[in-house]
């Protein structure tokens, strides 16, 4: 097998991160394959080919899965140029609730290989989230040399241009379709709470500028009767129904821990304070953690009527520097950190502190299967893994998991 080969393939299975899996000759040499479906048998290009595994792109459908349906991108459809089929939507050829059992399946693999034993759970829909587009409430487009404005080519850094963005809100489409040339570099567009889309422009050349930057714009966004000040270019969860859900996934767990008046509760990667605030509401004393001093400020505003303390600093510091104490073990540590996961020093770390719960919301099934086998290892047992689509049409997928000491 070389690059350029054009290979008839069955497809096999899903992978982690968009791809499916297909066998090639006798030997069943592994080739991961984007756009298709479990199923399906396609003719492909080999586009790369390392000495385990080859990619391909598809070129042709020959025999379809029932699940296949129109791509809800119709510039990423498989009857366009792979080249020219924009990212981000790669779950948009496969009907919704199949969409579903394929995270569902990612998930559980997950735990099979790297958590050392499986877990029962199902991907879940965000209430009121039907038809799994019109969700993206933050888009990030690039600008090239030239001054096009537009998305990247899938597992490209090629802008290219589209007629429409079918998982943003209709706000956020209808600006991103109305902009002209601008600078290189890349363009964010947000839409909070109040309806309004900010444009913010990032040029590749804003470094070179002399003065102090202004400060970023604040908006409010708001969970469960509570408002959150956070920065327009800062994190938040992108689908509009998400923080919602997530909250309401965080109390459902803390739910069935038992609170503890003297406890010391942790909420590392902690942000603007979301799910601080949960955890404080269970009583006890509560300590966000951020690397983010912007973030931290918005945390203890946010927060203020609850007492939640909120501290500036990279977790893994923070946590080797905490000493022992009982109140950390009669409480819950909630981690949430960023794609690659916490990791084994902080995660050792945590079990040393020895909470009574671990609760870890995690946006990599992969990264949290391993961060959850090392938990095993040290003492905690799975109680729970529940899995949330805030991502429909891609085959991103947030998860929920409950451990106890």
């Amino acid at each position: 097998m070389q690059t350029g080969d054009i290979a008839e393939l069955e497809i096999s299975g899903v992978a982690h991160g968009g791809v499916f899996i297909a066998r090639h000759g006798e030997a069943g040499f592994v080739v991961f394959v984007p756009d298709v479906l479990p199923g399906e048998r396609v003719l492909a290009r080999i586009t790369q080919v390392k000495k385990s595994f080859a990619r391909a792109e598809v070129l042709e459908v020959l025999d379809a899965s029932p699940h296949r349906v129109p791509h809800i991108w119709r510039q990423a459809s498989i009857d366009r140029p792979p080249e020219l089929r924009p990212g981000g939507a790669d779950f948009g050829h496969i009907e919704l609730g199949h969409q579903r059992e394929l995270k569902t399946r990612v998930l559980t693999e997950a735990f099979d290989r790297f958590a050392g034993g499986s877990v029962r759970t199902a991907v879940e829909a965000v209430p009121g989230d039907e038809r799994g587009v019109r969700w993206r409430t933050r888009v990030g487009l690039h600008v090239d040399g030239s001054g096009r404005v537009g998305p990247f080519a899938a597992r490209s850094h090629d802008v290219i241009d589209v007629a429409d963005h079918p998982l943003a809100t209709v706000g956020i489409e209808r600006v991103a379709l109305g902009l002209g040339r601008e600078k290189p570099g890349r363009i964010d567009l947000v839409q909070p709470a109040d309806g309004e889309v900010r444009v913010l422009r990032r040029p590749d050349d804003r470094r070179r500028g002399r003065g102090p930057r202004p400060a970023p714009e604040v908006v409010i966004e708001r969970v469960a009767e509570r408002e959150f000040r956070v920065d327009a270019d800062g994190f938040w969860q992108v689908h509009h129904g998400a923080a919602a859900a997530l909250d309401r996934a965080v109390r459902e767990a803390l739910a069935g821990i038992e609170p503890d008046d003297d406890a010391h509760h942790l909420d590392l990667y902690g942000g603007v304070g979301l799910f601080a605030a949960a955890l404080a509401e269970r009583g006890g004393r509560v300590t966000t953690v951020e690397s983010s001093p912007r973030a931290t400020q918005h945390a203890r505003d946010n927060l203020a009527d609850l007492g939640v303390e909120a501290v500036t600093a990279r977790v893994e510091r923070f946590v080797e520097q905490l000493p022992a104490d009982p109140a950390l073990a009669g409480g819950v540590t909630l981690l949430d950190p960023p794609r690659a996961g916490a990791g084994e020093q902080v995660v050792t770390r945590i079990a040393d502190l020895g909470p009574r719960a671990v609760v870890y919301v995690a946006c990599d099934p992969v990264a949290l299967a391993r961060d959850v086998g090392i938990f095993r290892r040290l003492g905690y047992d799975l109680d729970a893994v529940r899995g949330i689509d805030l991502f429909p049409g891609s085959h991103h997928v947030e998860a929920v998991a409950v451990l106890r000491r």
